[in-house]
């Protein structure tokens, strides 16, 4: 057959074992780790769900290879342990059964020791371990470990690596970057050291050197290692792309595939995990840039999930793989839909981090567009039902969509009817948002889906109960939605006062085209190889935003939605002021997510009132009320973003229109994509 990406399909040998295709997936953390370091069931089923889905090489991670020095709360591996080397076994023999090369990531943390643990005050009674003395950001001492305990470390990597492969791991990686200690020992930054192992790069890539010459002389020839480095770790102080090709050529021999990543725990975690406000495969230079003094295979991570990006960087030569972890999260059969030529139906990550978020919250792993994410084991996966049955849906959202799908896919009769004369629900939204286009995306592509599946879709079709009465389905999921509060002050007679839907839906704003539609192809404007997101200027969708709103603007309200409108606004060179009731931004938006908005927000200059309630809207702008006295934030525009309201009032109507009736999302109570996709999709896996 024609590949509709060749490159990405092609197998690759590396050392005695055959990657399948060029995408592998990413060292993603376990999802439950018994107390005392062992997998736990659902980590069988985690990284077992990426190996069905098509990955080269599944990569488990982390796991702490000297207990000892870093009290991290992550897997373990020691025959002392009973039980533990065989839940190992399970959890290799669970990759290799669909053809992925089972792998795993041979880890140290550092003076980052503790990192993932829930209780954070545990940390403080942690040592923490560094190539030097020191004391972290947060107050914690570090000490310098000495060349005894050195030489401890490199023979326990030496064992995990051994036990590993005794449990039929294929490969092993060595994570070497992110600000861990293999890398706080390359670091410049870190690593103050006087004797062989600081100074010149020579010496500061020895204990590199040593702990991957003792994982070589442990596993043997043909074994295939891979070393995961950051390219550059950028931040001052630290190496950068520079030396970071200098490590790589002097590491080079003694590993099979140099994975490049970028950036450090402490300085970068938005740049290390791309966030939604950067560039798809911004940190993708690096690896082309070591690519060019290296010959063994380089892999590149980073924001990626677009076949035809990842094709290209291939094709192109500046990586021979491509990693992901995210978009895996988001869509694990990534790989075999790139294999089927079905490119179009990949479910995209919105680089939103509720995976991320989650793990130190609760520690579990869940995922706002894939719900099975850590519950892989829960009958969650869609099976053809007993009986096909009726089904309607009210409601084109993502819950709506969804809901549809996962009923068709089981084999149901579905019907969809949409009020509007366009899918999408509250994600129609997102289409002026340069950063919140994948979330815009997704819509569109469960619409395609459903269509794909056999959806009946009736757009500008309203659904009250004589509609479902008439229509007589078995049954029935309501995803009617909800609608934006109306501000409930006065407002002053001529004030241009606007919900966030009243400027994002305007028919000038829907007409104007995004991406694709208005820019050249990625390869010609190179824009995803550049650091930072696109000229928000430069869209025409976010430009005719500009156009709605006066020169100096008021955000009423500074949840997630209303920081993310003031983010635009001030990104289009308008004066914006957020006024918010509570004492913080963005307390709705996850413990990952909200420093790197309000990061955002601090660097695009936008004024952040808190503690201040709305009194009024006026001529002259928003009159307030704050701990030192009233006040009136000035505005030409004002924009109304204090929450959504459920269309309950249309649901309950639907209650009694079908023997089954659930009501999912926004309709249920105004929450999140992630409830929504979760509560649709087990209402249709209920039918």
């Amino acid at each position: 057959m024609r590949r509709d990406y060749p490159n990405l399909c092609k197998p690759l040998q590396v050392g005695r074992v055959t990657l399948r295709n060029r995408m592998c997936s990413a060292p993603l953390g376990a999802t439950d780790i018994l107390a005392d370091g062992t997998p736990g069931p659902r980590t069988l089923g985690f990284y077992e769900m990426r190996a069905k889905g098509g990955a080269a090489a599944v990569t488990v991670s982390e796991l702490v290879v000297h207990p000892d020095t870093d009290g991290s709360q992550m897997l373990k591996l020691s025959l002392s342990t009973p039980g533990q080397l065989g839940a190992f076994t399970y959890v290799a023999d669970a990759i290799k059964r669909h053809g992925a090369i089972a792998s795993i990531e041979l880890s140290h943390s550092g003076q980052y020791a503790g990192t993932y643990m829930v209780d954070k005050k545990k940390k403080g009674a942690l040592c923490q371990y560094g190539p030097s003395d020191g004391v972290r950001p947060d107050g914690l001492p570090v000490k310098a470990l000495e060349q005894g305990q050195i030489a401890d470390i490199v023979a326990a990597y030496a064992n995990a690596a051994g036990l590993a492969k005794r449990a039929g791991f294929e490969m092993v990686m060595v994570h070497a970057g992110h600000g861990w200690l293999i890398n706080q020992f390359l670091s410049p930054y870190f690593n103050k050291r006087t004797d062989e192992y600081g100074g010149p790069l020579e010496n500061r890539v020895r204990f590199a050197r040593e702990v991957l010459q003792a994982v070589r002389d442990e596993v043997g020839p043909g074994f295939p290692i891979e070393l995961r480095m950051s390219g550059s770790e950028l931040f001052d102080g630290g190496y950068d792309l520079e030396e970071g090709c200098r490590i790589a050529e002097a590491l080079e021999d003694l590993v099979d595939i140099i994975h490049v990543s970028a950036g450090s725990y402490q300085f970068g975690f938005s740049m290390t995990h791309p966030s939604m406000f950067r560039d798809h495969g911004c940190n993708v230079h690096l690896a082309a840039e070591i690519k060019k003094h290296v010959k063994v295979p380089v892999a590149t991570v980073g924001g990626l999930s677009d076949p035809a990006q990842m094709e290209e960087i291939v094709s192109s030569g500046m990586a021979d793989i491509v990693v992901m972890g995210r978009a895996l999260l988001a869509d694990p059969e990534i790989p075999n839909k790139v294999m089927a030529n079905r490119g179009d139906e990949i479910v995209k990550c919105l680089r939103c981090f509720v995976c991320m978020a989650e793990r130190p919250v609760t520690q579990t792993r869940r995922c706002a567009v894939n719900p099975r994410i850590g519950r892989e084991f829960e009958g969650m996966a869609i099976a053809p039902a007993a009986e096909k049955k009726r089904v309607l849906v009210v409601g084109g959202g993502v819950a709506g969509l969804v809901g549809a799908w996962v009923a068709a896919k089981r084999g149901h009769e579905v019907t969809l009817c949409e009020a509007q004369g366009e899918l999408g629900g509250i994600l129609r939204s997102e289409r002026p948002l340069p950063f919140k286009r994948d979330m815009f995306r997704l819509g569109q592509t469960y619409a395609l889906l459903c269509e794909r599946a056999g959806v009946d879709i009736r757009l500008n079709t309203p659904v009250d109960a004589a509609f479902a009465e008439k229509f007589a389905p078995d049954a029935l999921i309501a995803a009617v939605g909800s609608e934006p509060m109306k501000l409930p002050i006065p407002v002053q007679e001529d004030v241009r006062v606007l919900t966030v839907d009243d400027l994002y839906l305007a028919p000038s704003v829907a007409a104007a085209p995004i991406g694709e539609e208005a820019a050249p192809s990625a390869k010609e404007a190179d824009s995803w190889l550049s650091y930072g997101t696109t000229e928000v200027s430069e869209d025409p969708a976010a430009a005719a935003v500009a156009d709605l709103v006066g020169d100096e603007v008021v955000v009423i309200g500074g949840g997630l939605t209303g920081c993310e409108c003031a983010l635009l606004l001030a990104r289009l060179g308008k004066t914006v002021h957020i006024a918010e009731m509570r004492d913080g931004l963005a307390i709705d938006a996850n413990i990952r997510n909200r420093p790197i908005l309000l990061a955002e927000l601090a660097d695009a200059g936008v004024d952040e009132v808190v503690n201040a309630r709305a009194l009024e809207v006026t001529a002259d702008g928003v009159v307030v009320e704050t701990p030192e006295g009233q006040r009136t934030l000035p505005a030409q525009t004002v924009i109304c973003a204090i929450g959504q309201r459920s269309r309950r009032a249309a649901a309950d109507a639907l209650l009694d229109a079908a023997p089954f009736v659930r009501v999912v999302g926004d309709a249920r109570r105004p929450a999140n994509i992630t409830l929504a996709v979760y509560e649709a999709w087990h209402a249709a896996m209920d039918i």
